[in-house]
């Protein structure tokens, strides 16, 4: 199969000439569940979980690998990862829910944000949450608060550090550097601050620090960096505090390839500077290993899904450019219009087909801007024809909105020739089910 760096595992294609994934026909899948279609790949996601944990085992057997939910949180999902051994971080109180509602016990989940409520905390509080990552010191008097009122153990949480990286990535989601809305700064003595006050709190159980620089990260050097600075805090809080790391969450971040120029990492080699990395520190202060967590979201994810859309309009410019419109975009996938996001794309039932014909793939929505991809090269378009993206699985669904009053597309989840709805079409009346009117229809 071509463009196997970017689709998922299982991707072939069909004697009819037609893209299969995970045993399933793609043309066949529409036909039965509609366009726009996201479709995740089991073995995919499978694979990378597994490949995660092996690559730890190679080094230690105190760790944890940590889902990030975010990058695409839904029960099916949740209850996947957890089989694989997984434990989980979220970020809301609705991802704490679709956690818990999958069957995650509530000391597998991290709960991590920059400005957690109060009626979020408790409610994480009252499922036994196992850990929260703690952004700010408001936060912080806040849960000691509630565990008070609680009474009863004390609650494990972590201290988010902003070690002053800027890692290689897109702007938007660096998190790591000096000016970043997440975690206690260096700068000041902030961060060691942050440390004394949480050893301080009677209800609060300081059993570690987390950090994380970014995502969509392929040069593992900031990586390095980071676990340098993080120990070097480590090792000032034990001889000023006392403090005791037990627990050293140094985040996610791994990039994928969404394209075939891209060059990420491997895991094996990502894990390797990780937990290495945190060995040697350690060991030069005379400080104990930590258990050793990071917390991939993308790389679990993102490979294993795909986007499948309709072809609607085609409208060629002369000496410009030809648009090819499907009957989805910036609703489904807002990462081109944030990040400038590059995809791969391919025609489902033209995979045989040489891709000779350039074209710029635009969404339906009532902006300018709203462009998949650009100036990529497919097979010649029809309307009617099956376009799919490759690497949709991270954080497109999971950021999908109703503009245009577009509904959310259904989600499938593929294996051995069956394909699983995991959620369903939204349809015109969801749009409304929240809404009160003004009147009645019919009322004066």
């Amino acid at each position: 199969m071509t463009h196997t760096l970017v689709y998922p595992i299982s991707s072939m294609h069909t004697p009819t000439g037609h893209l299969a994934i995970g045993g399933c026909d793609v043309v066949e899948l529409v036909e039965a569940f509609g366009t726009p279609l996201v479709i995740y790949d089991e073995e995919s996601i499978r694979d990378q979980c597994r490949r995660y944990m092996e690559a730890f085992r190679q080094h230690t057997d105190d760790f944890e690998v940590i889902y990030a939910s975010k990058a695409f949180s839904s029960l099916a999902i949740d209850q996947l990862v957890l089989e694989e051994g997984l434990s989980i971080d979220v970020s809301s109180g609705g991802e704490y829910h679709i956690a818990r509602a999958a069957g995650f016990p509530g000391e597998r989940i991290f709960f991590h944000g920059n400005n957690k409520t109060e009626d979020e905390l408790k409610y994480a509080l009252s499922g036994g949450v196992g850990f929260v990552v703690v952004d700010s010191f408001q936060e912080l008097a806040l849960l000691e608060e509630l565990s008070a009122e609680r009474g009863r153990s004390r609650q494990r949480i972590l201290l988010r550090i902003t070690p002053g990286i800027e890692a290689h990535t897109h702007s938007y989601i660096q998190t790591g550097q000096i000016d970043s809305k997440f975690g206690f700064g260096l700068q000041d003595g902030v961060a060691l601050t942050a440390i004394r006050r949480a050893l301080a709190a009677p209800h609060l159980d300081l059993v570690g620090l987390h950090a994380h620089i970014g995502s969509q990260i392929f040069q593992l050097d900031g990586f390095r960096r980071a676990i340098e600075i993080l120990v070097k805090l480590i090792g000032q809080a034990h001889d000023e505090l006392g403090f005791e790391c037990r627990y050293l969450n140094i985040g996610g971040g791994l990039g994928i390839r969404y394209t075939e120029e891209d060059t990420p990492s491997s895991i094996g080699d990502y894990v390797t500077v990780k937990v290495e990395g945190v060995r040697e520190e350690m060991a030069a202060l005379g400080l104990p290993m930590p258990r050793v967590l990071i917390e991939p979201g993308r790389s679990i994810v993102g490979k294993a899904g795909v986007t499948a859309y309709r072809v609607g309009t085609i409208k060629e410019i002369p000496g410009v450019r030809t648009y090819v419109s499907v009957d989805g975009g910036m609703s489904d996938n807002i990462r081109p219009m944030l990040y400038d996001a590059h995809y791969q794309g391919l025609l489902a039932n033209k995979v045989e087909a040489p891709a000779d014909t350039t074209v710029t793939v635009a969404g339906k929505h009532c902006e300018s801007g709203d462009i998949l991809m650009r100036d990529t090269l497919i097979a010649k378009p029809e309307p009617g024809d099956i376009l799919v993206m490759a690497a949709t699985g991270a954080y497109c669904y999971a950021m999908g909105s109703n503009y245009n009053g577009s509904t959310r597309p259904a989600v499938v989840l593929v294996k051995n020739g069956r394909a699983r709805l995991i959620i369903e079409r939204e349809t015109y009346a969801d749009l409304v089910a929240k809404h009160h009117p003004l009147r009645e229809q019919g009322e004066a």
